[in-house]
């Protein structure tokens, strides 16, 4: 007898989001499978920031229902099971990397050792007493990351935390991003770079805050025929959008 599949992390139906009087998501439906790294993928201003908050509960929604680990977003229950690292490092300059991750295990309430393990998971051991403004640009995303952490979440929605950084530290981030999942973690991680879509299960491909398509980097190759997945995605886009 085949084991049941999980139900989905994460499952939205007719969302719609205005901001400043326009409507900025156009009746967006998908679900991100349990135990997975799926990948936000678009360019700049086409919706991913505000999709995350969205299913973080932090941004108001016109219509339409967004469920994340069988409840509603942005419910009092999910405050520890879902991590939410920002575009911009969410730590304190005038505090060590073991007082910020410490201020969020205690908020969570976790212990210093949780705090310490956090650290070392990102790879920040040999740093935990630097100040946040002593850190450089990479650093600081992973100190943010062990903020998220130290809750043990469940989910992890990650918002271009590669941005800026150089090719060998986007590596090892997305080694450190797969040895979560490996854990059984949900990761949703966006980004605007479309080599990055190599490295997830799932792609969610969005252009001017319509979801194109919700499929795996092999199925956007053979739906275009391309083998860049940055061709495949403009050949997407110029399709507009098969699925």
């Amino acid at each position: 007898m085949t084991a049941a599949s999980p139900p989905p992390a994460i499952e939205i139906e007719h969302l719609r989001v205005r901001r400043g009087g326009r409507e900025v998501l156009h009746d967006v439906s998908l679900t991100v499978p349990a135990g997975s790294i799926t990948g936000l993928l678009g360019p700049s201003g086409c919706g991913k920031t505000t999709l995350m908050r969205s299913i973080v509960g932090t941004q108001l929604v016109a219509a339409g229902s967004i469920r994340v680990l069988g409840d509603a977003a942005g419910s009092a229950g999910l405050r520890a099971r879902v991590g939410y690292v920002t575009q911009a490092p969410s730590i304190y300059d005038d505090l060590t990397v073991t007082d910020n991750v410490s201020y969020f295990a205690a908020l969570y309430g976790r212990s210093r050792d949780d705090a310490a393990a956090a650290i070392d998971a990102v790879g920040l051991g040999e740093h935990a007493r630097q100040h946040g403004n002593q850190l450089s640009g990479g650093q600081r995303t992973r100190a943010s990351l062990a903020c998220a952490l130290v809750a043990d979440p469940e989910l992890l929605v990650l918002d271009e935390p590669t941005v800026g950084l150089d090719p060998v530290l986007r590596v090892d981030l997305w080694k450190q991003f797969h040895q979560l999942a490996a854990q059984g973690r949900t990761l949703v991680v966006s980004s605007h770079v479309m080599d990055e879509a190599e490295h997830c299960d799932r792609l969610l491909l969005m252009r001017d805050g319509h979801l194109l398509a919700e499929l795996t980097p092999d199925e956007l190759r053979a739906d275009t025929g391309e083998t860049s997945l940055e061709n495949a995605f403009l050949a997407l886009i110029t399709k507009g959008g098969s699925r």
